[in-house]
C-alpha cells in the first residue's frame, strides 16, 4: 500500500509545481509560500480532526516532537527555495534540481539512519543524480 501513497505524492508534487509555477506570478515568492503553507496546515489540522487523531498530541515524546520542529523548519525553508527558484527559473529545470532531494535523502539515509546501502540503491542514485545534471544543463 504505502507504493499507492508514493506515487500519489508524485503526483501531487508535480502537480504542486506547474499549479505553483502559474500561481507566483506577480507575487512574492515569500508570500506565496505563506499562503500555500496556510492551505497545509488548515488540510492536516481536518485531517487530525476527522480521523479523532488530535487525542494523540499529548503522548507525543519530547524527542519526536524536536525532530518534527527541526522537520518543519527545513520544510520551510526547502518551499522558500522553491518557490523563490520556481519564481525566476523554468519549472522544467527547477523541479528536476529539487527532485535531487532524492539522492541527497538516500545518502542522509545511509549516513545518519546506518540504512542498507544496497547496489540497486547505488546505481539509482547515480542514475538520478546524471539525470538531473542532463536536465539542467
Amino acid at each position: 500500500m504505502w507504493i499507492v501513497y508514493a506515487f500519489l505524492s508524485a503526483f501531487f508534487a508535480a502537480l504542486t509545481s506547474i499549479l505553483g509555477k502559474i500561481g507566483i506570478e506577480n507575487v512574492n515568492s515569500n508570500l506565496a509560500t505563506a499562503i500555500r503553507t496556510i492551505v497545509v496546515v488548515v488540510m492536516a489540522w481536518v485531517i487530525v480532526f476527522i480521523t479523532g487523531k488530535y487525542n494523540d498530541l499529548v503522548n507525543i515524546s519530547h524527542k519526536s516532537l524536536f525532530f518534527l520542529i527541526l522537520s518543519g523548519i527545513a520544510t520551510g525553508l526547502s518551499w522558500l527555495c522553491y518557490y523563490r527558484a520556481l519564481q525566476i527559473g523554468e519549472a522544467s529545470k527547477v523541479v528536476p534540481v529539487d527532485k535531487f532531494s532524492v539522492v541527497i535523502g538516500m545518502v542522509l539515509a545511509f549516513v545518519v539512519l546506518k540504512e542498507t546501502m544496497t547496489i540497486k540503491t547505488i546505481i539509482g542514485g547515480i542514475l538520478i543524480t546524471a539525470g538531473t545534471f542532463v536536465l539542467i544543463f
